[in-house]
């Protein structure tokens, strides 16, 4: 109801700003930003009523996706509009004794919600698809000679109703990953945003993926149904002994809370995984001394937990766990990422939030996921597969490469 409302009032403001400020001076200017305004109207309330009048599931992958349509819509219309109806009210305060409005004022509002505009809109069409190839090395210090140049190929956040309308995109981006040849294959969680029938017939499609040694994944808190409005406690068992049975089916190993042995020559890998829960700040993890208590043995440890925070809290210092691969941030979907510049507003919730991170000889790579959620965009922020490879020493090195 307050959306509702909202929505009525910004649209009111919005034609008496475009009558006030153009109806007298350009005629032409007039008619071309009633057209325009009008378009995104229709657009936006269609949107918006697919929403609110759904009446089947909440995971239904189509709901989903228009609700991300929406969402994006609300950032790309209604937020410039109501920024260009502060700027051209502000100006009618500040003449309300001499009349009329600042015309300055007025335009800078429309030029803020022009760029706002343009910038959403090319994060939603093409940032967000922009996947970009991380390749890391990582030098680990007294690696035995049969694990040099081990390749561990690592995706994330999938949230796969984003893809509900690129699904050929989806599928090329697989072809590409299914050509670096992982050695081991891992998937730190959130193959969905909230529930099971997102996955659609996607298991199908994901099982091309296979890694030489195995394919590993866990569950992320979306995965278990944390935010799906429908669901009680039952219903939320059910959704994660669904996800287990498609992910699966898709060629994955999940990890919940317990590890498996990797042989490669004389070596053992231990491959770890822990499930995540709860939503930030109240994030809850795996019990990981269960979940580890096979790898002391192992030659390497490398551990998949969803929440990067889950290192800090439990990991660095604390284990002889050498290699940690999570997502989760998705770097907020919006940032700075240059060769020279690295920043997001994840940084205030996840100070590990993307990249490589180190301490002493423990590691952590935090991907910033492939897929969008709630939002359908990707501002400077592009979606990622990591290539890993390890060899010996005791320095890391992080090589970043972008798709040509």
């Amino acid at each position: 109801m307050i959306l509702f409302l909202l929505l009525v009032i910004t649209e009111v403001f919005t034609y008496v700003t475009i009558n006030k400020h153009f109806r007298e001076s350009s005629k032409m200017a007039y008619y071309i930003s009633v057209t325009i305004n009008s378009v995104l109207s229709i657009f936006m309330w269609m949107v918006y009523y697919r929403v609110v009048s759904f009446n089947g599931y909440y995971d239904d992958p189509g709901h989903v996706w228009m609700m991300m349509i929406l969402n994006g819509a609300l950032a790309a219309i209604l937020f410039p509009r109501v920024l260009l109806n502060i700027c051209h009210f502000s100006g009618l305060l500040i003449r309300i004794l001499k009349g009329g409005h600042i015309r300055q004022l007025t335009n800078a509002g429309f030029i803020l919600s022009a760029v706002i505009f343009t910038i959403i809109i090319y994060g939603s069409t093409i940032g967000k698809l922009n996947f970009r190839t991380e390749e890391v090395n990582i030098k680990i210090n007294n690696l035995k000679p049969d694990l040099e140049g081990l390749t561990i190929v690592q995706m994330s956040d999938l949230h796969m109703a984003g893809f509900y309308k690129h699904k050929s995109e989806f599928r090329k981006i697989l072809e590409r990953v299914k050509s670096y040849k992982p050695d081991i294959l891992i998937n730190s969680g959130d193959f969905v945003s909230y529930g099971w029938r997102e996955f659609e017939r996607n298991d199908t499609v994901l099982s091309i993926l296979k890694g030489k040694y195995g394919n590993f994944a866990v569950m992320g808190n979306h995965d278990i149904g944390t935010y799906n409005p429908q669901w009680n406690a039952e219903q939320r068992d059910s959704n994660l002994y669904r996800m287990n049975l498609l992910v699966k089916a898709a060629g994955y190993t999940i990890l919940t809370d317990r590890d498996t042995i990797i042989k490669i020559g004389k070596t053992e890998v231990a491959v770890i995984g822990v499930i995540t829960g709860g939503r930030h700040p109240h994030m809850i993890h795996g019990d990981l001394e269960k979940a580890k208590v096979g790898s002391d043995s192992a030659d390497l440890r490398i551990l998949i937990s969803h929440d990067p925070n889950h290192w800090e809290e439990s990991v660095r210092g604390k284990t002889n766990i050498e290699l940690t691969l999570s997502g989760h941030t998705h770097g907020m979907q919006m940032g700075i990422l240059t060769k020279h510049v690295k920043w997001s507003p994840s940084v205030y919730f996840y100070p590990r939030w993307g990249g490589l991170y180190n301490s002493g000889d423990q590691y952590l790579y935090v991907n910033r996921g492939l897929g969008v959620l709630e939002i359908p965009f990707r501002l400077w922020m592009p979606p990622e597969v990591t290539i890993i490879r390890l060899t010996s020493g005791q320095k890391k090195e992080l090589v970043i490469k972008e798709n040509g």
